[in-house]
Formats: structure tokens, sequence, C-alpha cells
């Protein structure tokens, strides 16, 4: 069976860690390079991170650096979910820079896409700078872009302002241009990460899962939901999921808009079912249980292909 090639683009962040693990160890994925971006926290950290998680799992995939800031609002910061550094509860290694790739990240993307035999999947944990910017700089990619897939939007209530998801907020701009781009799309939304909680039960599970099990145990029992929920949310793993294991979500179609002008609604993500214009694939429900399943499994895994 052929890999599926893929781009990453990340902010890493304890659950862009847990993503990004599993993406590397998929018999179904083929990842061609990650670009960390600024997002979570400050790039200088998301780089860093990234670097030290790829010397972690022993695994030699070509970092690009992203984009330092936003396309044009103001940048924020979930440090005080994920830490100063972005990855709080575990001390990774410290890494070289050898697998940074020198060069703008979409141009660098650029040329992985056209000379790749096969389309190439666009997968987003993050803010969509450096996606928007590949598109914008690059119109012709398209051709080889087999979709792009998100974890972001949200459907009703925002977790960073009343009607905004995080990463969406962190560049409304960049994500309209993302969703305008006539490529297929599929969303993961915040309510469904809200819903893919871990419990202490299969947390406890994780750890035993040799040293990668171990590693994100300790990250995820160091994050600090603003709304104190107790409960493990597994926010960006589900847009992995929504290619690996897309039967476990109630998907649908949809048409969406992100807000960019609105005083109190600017980021927000306008998530129309009813339009006849259709420009995603929405995530609507999830087997909790089956996706649990899935991301132990994959954890399992990634510690197995490390070995």
């Amino acid at each position: 069976m052929t890999k599926k090639p893929l781009i990453i683009s990340t902010d890493p962040g304890i659950d862009d860690i847990a993503a990004i693990t599993i993406s590397l160890f998929s018999k179904d994925l083929d990842v061609k390079m990650i670009v960390p971006t600024w997002g979570n926290v400050a790039l200088e950290y998301t780089l860093q991170n990234t670097l030290n998680l790829e010397k972690f799992l022993h695994t030699g995939v070509p970092v690009a650096e992203g984009a330092n800031q936003p396309l044009v609002a103001p940048k924020i910061s979930a440090a005080s979910v994920h830490g100063k550094t972005g990855v709080a509860g575990f001390d990774f290694e410290e890494a070289t820079n050898e697998l940074v790739v020198p060069g703008l990240a979409a141009t660098l993307m650029y040329n992985e896409i056209m000379d790749s035999p096969e389309k190439v999947t666009l997968l987003g944990i993050g803010p969509l700078t450096d996606f928007a910017l590949l598109l914008k700089q690059y119109p012709n990619v398209v051709e080889n872009i087999e979709e792009i897939v998100i974890m972001g939007a949200n459907i009703g209530r925002g977790n960073h302002s009343p009607l905004a998801e995080y990463n969406i907020a962190g560049d409304p701009e960049a994500a309209q241009v993302v969703f305008q781009s006539g490529l297929p799309i599929k969303v993961a939304p915040l309510e469904i990460g809200n819903k893919t909680h871990i419990t202490p039960e299969e947390m406890r599970e994780i750890d035993k899962s040799g040293e990668v099990g171990h590693m994100l145990y300790s990250l995820f029992s160091n994050i600090h939901e603003p709304d104190g929920d107790p409960r493990i949310k597994i926010f960006d793993p589900t847009a992995v999921g929504l290619i690996l294991c897309p039967e476990v979500f109630t998907i649908r179609d949809a048409n969406v808009q992100i807000e960019t002008s609105g005083k109190f609604t600017y980021g927000a993500s306008v998530i129309d079912f009813m339009s006849e214009e259709v420009n995603a694939q929405v995530a609507t429900d999830v087997d909790v249980d089956s996706f649990a399943n899935w991301f132990i499994d994959g954890v399992r895994k990634a510690d197995q292909g490390r070995q």
C-alpha cells in the first residue's frame, strides 16, 4: 500500500507533540516535512520543540522554519496552557538544528509538493499562516495538493474569545485564505477536541506504553485548561484521526468562512451546514471510545517504531 505524503504545519505545544508522533510512525503516512510556526508559543520554542521531539523519536524528517507572526493580527499565546516553552512536563534532550532546511518555508513546501509524484496532503494543527503564504505565493501549487486537514474552527462557542477558536483566532486572515483556496478541506473543530478526552485509566495505559507513552503521559498530565476541566483533551490528534480513521467521525458538508473585520467577532468561524456552496467537510461528532483506542494504539506503534 502506498503511503500518503504529508506535510505538517504545527506549533508544538503538547497536543501537537502527540499528533506529530502518531503521524511519524503511521504505516499509512509518509511525513515529508515538518513546518513549526508561531502559535501556542513563540517560533523559537516551537522550532526547538520539533527538533527535540525528532531527536527523542530517532526520526530525521526535514524541518522548515515557519512564520514567526500572523499575517495581520497581533500575536497571541497559549503559554498559560502549555507552559512557557510549550512542552511543560517533560525534559527533552536538546537537539541541534541539523534537520533544519535553509530557506523560506513556503518555497520549501512548494518544491516538495511539486516534486512529489503523488498529491500531497497538508495537515494544519496550528495557525494557518504558512499554508496561506504558500497558497498566495505559489497559486499553482493547488494542482498537486490532495487536501488540507486542519484542527481548528468552532461550530459554537470559542476557546480564545466567546466566538473564536485559538488556531483560527491566531491568524484569521490566513485561515480565510485557506478556506477560499478551492481545495478539499477537512476540519476537526473545537467541539471534537472537547469530546475526545482521555480518561485517567486510559492515561495510565498510555504511561505503560514504553518511553513514548511515558513522554506523552508526562506532557498531558501538565496541561492546564483555562476552564479547569480535569479531563485530558487531545485536540490536534483529532485532525490526524480524520486522515487515518475517518470512520469514527460523523462528517458533514459545510461552507466555512472566517470573520476578519468584526469588532467583537474577529476570528470567528462561520460554519454554515445549509449552504449549497460547500468548501469543507466538518466533523460534528466522534465515537469517543473508538477514537481513544486508535490513539492509544498509535502511541504503542510509535514506541515500537522508535526502538
